[in-house]
């Protein structure tokens, strides 16, 4: 993938829930993984995994599915230490129905998600001087089968879970970014879409370690909290509270000249 020299900006997205619609696929492993383990007793609803991942802490969906577990086995008066979850069984399931159980390919939920951008609209920052790539806690292979096999995009830039620790830790945006400047000395503004507290928390981590440019954290509502216009405030208010310079119904509003008005109005906050 050939990226311009002179770049105008960075863009990093996130994938789950900005690149693809994840609410049929995680999300529903979340919740399956959780009633088996729970022997049915107890299927987490979308509003309860969006409370648990407004922590900003569970963005990693096999630790959040073991969390909720851990959670509903507490309401029930039994405590962590006398559960002692296997927590490479509950990968294993949660695998089991995202992947699927065909270990040569893919056949399970991941095989459904919608795509929320076209490559078209990657072509057109190109065109416009903006520089992009992804980072995101999805596994290589799960990020790699959407950017690569359905976008049809050749080697693009992506740190994803194997490369580096979980948000909103920042190593990862900084190897992404790194990727994407590729020699260039100009310090560029930085923009990460993302649709979660932890991707917020992880732009606002960046700023506080590296003062010397520009981060611009973008939020976008995923598409299982678009249903009603209460639950799409309430999501995109709590993106705001976490840092975000703006919230968007689809990554594909951030157009071009958008990207540039953000930065330029960053810039001249800071002045």
């Amino acid at each position: 993938m050939t990226q311009p020299i002179s770049a105008k900006a960075i863009i990093v997205f996130d994938i789950d829930g900005v690149v693809r619609d994840v609410s049929g696929s995680y999300r529903r492993a979340i919740a399956d993984t959780v009633e088996y383990f729970t022997t049915q007793a107890y299927r987490p609803t979308p509003l309860d995994i969006d409370q648990l991942k407004s922590e900003g802490v569970w963005n990693n969906d096999w630790e959040a599915s073991q969390e909720l577990i851990y959670r509903y086995f507490e309401t029930q008066g039994q405590t962590r230490e006398q559960l002692q979850l296997d927590y490479s069984a509950i990968v294993a399931f949660f695998q089991s129905r995202y992947r699927g159980t065909d270990p040569n390919n893919f056949t399970g939920y991941i095989c459904n998600e919608p795509l929320l951008l076209q490559p078209s609209y990657l072509e057109q920052l190109t065109q416009a001087g903006i520089a992009w790539g992804f980072f995101s806690g999805a596994t290589r292979a799960s990020a790699n089968y959407v950017l690569e096999k359905r976008l049809g995009l050749k080697s693009p830039v992506l740190i994803a879970m194997e490369d580096a620790p979980g948000k909103p830790d920042p190593t990862g945006l900084f190897a992404t970014v790194r990727e994407l400047e590729n020699g260039i000395e100009q310090k560029l503004a930085i923009v990460y879409v993302g649709d979660t507290v932890a991707d917020m928390y992880t732009v606002e981590k960046a700023r506080s370690l590296d003062s010397s440019r520009t981060w611009l954290g973008v939020g976008v509502l995923p598409p299982h909290v678009q249903g009603t216009a209460p639950r799409s405030d309430a999501y995109g208010e709590m993106l705001i509270a976490a840092g975000a310079a703006v919230v968007l119904r689809n990554v594909q509003e951030l157009t071009p000249r958008q990207i540039q008005e953000l930065v330029s109005s960053s810039a001249q906050s800071m002045v």
